[in-house]
């Protein structure tokens, strides 16, 4: 194994990681103000559908972005009132829409473009691939790094921001005391349940990103279901990550890692065993980190640290 074979895998690696990781931090966020969200496959998977019609129709990148996140967002609206203000359980809401939208993008594919499975054409156009300068002329770094996009640098910056706010700004102490004991919150004032549903629906915009990013980042086109449970992996990144922005960057490398081995070893094992790598990979670390004693309900014992 030779060192342009490794940075070859390390660049599939940071391409698998974006949205595993976008997804992870949106789920790491409904956990910290205490809500249980299980809908990141269903905003996922809408926003890989909207970002493609919308680039298939109007040829923008920015506007399939956009597109993206707002379809990703209207999905967290929905959790975040059925769940937060009317109090439905997390399991049917998330488990319902889910199954919704992986119905209902199988069925908009086919009402809009009369397509069954896969929507793909020559016309659609990428997001910007950068290939850093001085970098890139790097033997090693350069081919590890080659053309990632915008969003694969992009979710680290998110990553970073959102912990500062959430442990470095006294509205981010005020959000994640919501989710330590909201009761107590309410008391001093805090509008408790408005954070939650702006926390939800933050979390939406952010899986609706990694879904884009997984539909116009890897490849340019749309496949029913083409998420394929990056949602659930996303959530097992976020409890390994103990919801911790920091930490999650590194959960969400693992799961990154474990694709980017799993793609790289098509070559010699046939792909049907190869692409269960990163879903063995996710039981496995739940149940080590399970019987460590770790886990999200964990967080509600936890005080914010500054």
């Amino acid at each position: 194994m030779n060192s342009a074979y490794i940075a070859s895998i390390l660049n599939s690696t940071l391409r698998s990681t974006t949205p595993i990781l976008l997804a992870a931090l949106g789920s790491a966020v409904c956990s910290r103000v205490g809500v249980f969200n299980i809908a990141l496959e269903a905003q996922m998977l809408i926003a890989c559908f909207f970002s493609i019609a919308v680039n298939y129709t109007t040829g923008s990148v920015l506007l399939s972005v956009a597109a993206g996140i707002l379809s990703g967002a209207l999905v967290g609206l929905i959790v975040a009132v059925l769940q937060v203000k009317y109090g439905a359980a997390d399991m049917v809401i998330g488990t319902s829409l889910n199954l919704l939208v992986q119905g209902g993008t199988t069925f908009l594919l086919y009402l809009f473009f009369g397509l069954r499975g896969v929507l793909n054409d020559p016309k659609l156009v990428s997001l910007h691939k950068i290939n850093l300068p001085l970098i890139r002329d790097v033997p090693f770094l350069g081919r590890a790094l080659e053309n990632l996009t915008i969003l694969d640098y992009l979710c680290y910056v998110i990553a970073v921001l959102l912990f500062i706010y959430l442990f470095k700004t006294v509205s981010g102490f005020r959000t994640l005391s919501v989710g330590i004991n909201k009761p107590a919150a309410e008391s001093l004032g805090t509008k408790a349940t408005r954070i939650q549903m702006g926390m939800v629906i933050l979390s939406g915009a952010l899986c609706g990103l990694g879904g884009t990013a997984l539909s116009m980042g890897q490849v340019i086109m749309f496949t029913e279901n083409m998420t394929s449970g990056r949602g659930f992996i996303a959530m097992a990144a976020a409890s390994l990550g103990m919801s911790h922005p920091l930490l999650t960057i590194l959960s969400s490398l693992f799961f990154g890692l474990c694709q980017g081995v799993g793609l790289a070893l098509q070559t010699v094992i046939k792909s049907q065993l190869t692409m269960t790598l990163p879903y063995i990979a996710t039981i496995v670390a739940l149940v080590a980190f399970s019987r460590r004693g770790g886990g999200t309900a964990k967080l509600k014992k936890q005080a914010p640290k500054s």
